[in-house]
Parts: structure tokens; C-alpha cells; sequence
């Protein structure tokens, strides 16, 4: 069977050193600036999850369905263990990962991640999101995100993010290359409740510090802190919900820390 996944490739050719996942409505060319520009010499492997970008968009859309995915991914390509770096709703999928499969993972890096969130807040977004899923033009798809948690990110990689991920709909109106009915069902995802690893994998997570209401309260640090004897490093950065893409040079520290180099 084909793997589901499409996946966008950085760096040397060989087995993948990192795995790089992206948040909710996103995809995996959203790693290109961060691993060409900040980590040159590491393999790098950037799935558009399934949903997103030019992966399947043929159900299920779970976590689950992601986790399985991503393993049998890692099992065909990679011949160590992986830096899992992931933001927000790939923060979830991480670690789902690390938990079933403990052995494919060397390190988390958390970015922000989005997990365990609210189920009424999450239906709130769902509903704004079934209500009015696309826009008149690219003007008003760039001026949302730059108005929002894109807005501290460099002009260049928004022009980046449009001309990658914005189509023109069979309606004549653009939106985001996502299949909108698995956004509705992720939305849900992010309800569900936090899946820890249960083996002691290295954890780094990120705060970014201008998310309103924070993703990352301390009773999540708690949780992780508990689960199989996890060593878990907290860091907070200057800037809003965009972390890897808004300092991509600081993300990139952190993941050579968690390859040794």
C-alpha cells in the first residue's frame, strides 16, 4: 500500500535525522526555511500530515490514523532513532508517537504545542471554521494570518506560506490546501486527552510567550515531568504561537542540542 504521507525533504541525502511536524492546517514545506537556512548539514523529513497539503485526504483523520503513518514512515527511512520536532496539533502526534513507539524516537522538541485543549473552545473554532472556511482573495488570506499568530513572522516566509498553501477553489473564492471536513475532525482531536510517553525520552518544550490563552500551562509540564521518568526542559520565547517559523534560528539550537552536534 502507498504511504499517505507526502513528504518535502532539507538537507543531505540519507536516512532522516529529524522529523519535523506541522501544526493543525499547515504543512511540511513550512520546515523549509528553518532546516535550509538553520540546520544545513542535518536530513531532515517534513510530512504534510494527513489532511494537509498534498498527503491523503481520505479519512480516518485522527491522531491515530497520523501515528501509524509516521511510523511506518520512520520504520521504511530511518536507521536511528529521530529528533521529533513538532508545533502545536504535531505536538499531539509526537507524542502519540513516542508513546506506541518509543524506540523511533531520541528526543521531543514541543513547540508550543496544542494538546488537551478545551472542548468547548474547540467547537467555537470548529464552527467559525464550517461557518466560513475560505476568502475573497489573497489579500484578505495574507492580512489574516499577519493579523494574527503570523504577525511577528518575517514578511518573506508569509509570502512563502501564501504561495505554497493558498488555491483557487472550484467557487472562484481561494483557501488553504487542507481538506476542511478533516480540520472539523482534528479540531475534536485536540480535545482529547493527553497521551504521554511511557519511556524516559528527552523533552523540550517551548512557550511561546504572546499565546492568548497559553497552549502550555504548568499542569501539562506536571504531567510530562511524571511520565516515565521524562527529563523535561521548559523554555519560553518572545514571540507568539508561530514559534518555528518566528525564531527559527533559536528552534534550531535547540534541535542541534537534541542531535549532539
Amino acid at each position: 500500500m502507498p504511504s499517505p504521507l507526502h513528504v518535502h525533504r532539507y538537507g543531505p541525502d540519507g536516512p532522516p535525522r529529524v522529523l519535523a511536524l506541522h501544526g493543525l492546517t499547515g504543512h511540511g514545506r513550512r520546515w523549509q526555511h528553518l532546516a535550509a537556512d538553520h540546520l544545513p548539514g542535518v536530513t531532515v523529513a517534513a510530512p504534510d500530515l494527513i489532511g494537509h497539503g498534498r498527503s491523503s485526504w481520505a479519512a480516518p483523520w485522527t491522531i491515530d490514523a497520523n501515528v501509524a503513518a509516521l511510523a511506518a514512515l520512520l520504520d521504511r527511512e530511518a536507521a536511528d532513532p529521530v529528533v521529533l520536532v513538532a508545533h502545536s496539533f504535531g505536538a499531539a502526534i509526537a507524542l502519540a508517537l513516542a508513546a506506541a513507539r518509543p524506540e523511533l524516537v531520541s528526543a521531543l522538541i514541543l513547540l508550543d504545542p496544542a494538546v488537551g485543549l478545551d472542548g468547548d473552545w474547540m467547537r467555537e473554532i470548529a464552527e467559525a471554521m464550517f461557518a466560513d472556511p475560505d476568502y475573497t482573495d489573497r489579500a484578505e488570506a495574507r492580512n489574516e494570518k499577519s493579523g494574527g499568530s503570523w504577525g511577528d513572522v518575517d514578511d518573506a516566509q508569509l509570502d512563502a506560506e501564501v504561495d505554497e498553501h493558498l488555491i483557487t477553489l472550484p467557487s472562484g473564492r481561494v483557501g488553504w490546501r487542507i481538506c476542511i471536513p478533516a480540520m472539523l475532525s482534528y479540531w475534536s482531536e485536540l480535545a482529547r486527552d493527553v497521551v504521554l510517553p511511557t519511556s524516559p525520552v528527552p523533552i523540550t518544550v517551548v512557550r511561546a510567550r504572546h499565546t492568548h490563552p497559553p497552549y502550555v500551562d504548568d499542569e501539562f509540564i506536571d504531567r510530562l515531568r511524571g511520565a516515565g521518568g521524562a527529563a523535561v526542559n521548559l523554555t519560553e520565547f518572545d514571540c507568539n504561537h508561530m514559534v518555528p517559523h518566528a525564531k527559527p534560528a533559536e528552534t534550531a539550537e535547540l534541535i542541534r542540542v537534541a542531535l549532539g552536534t
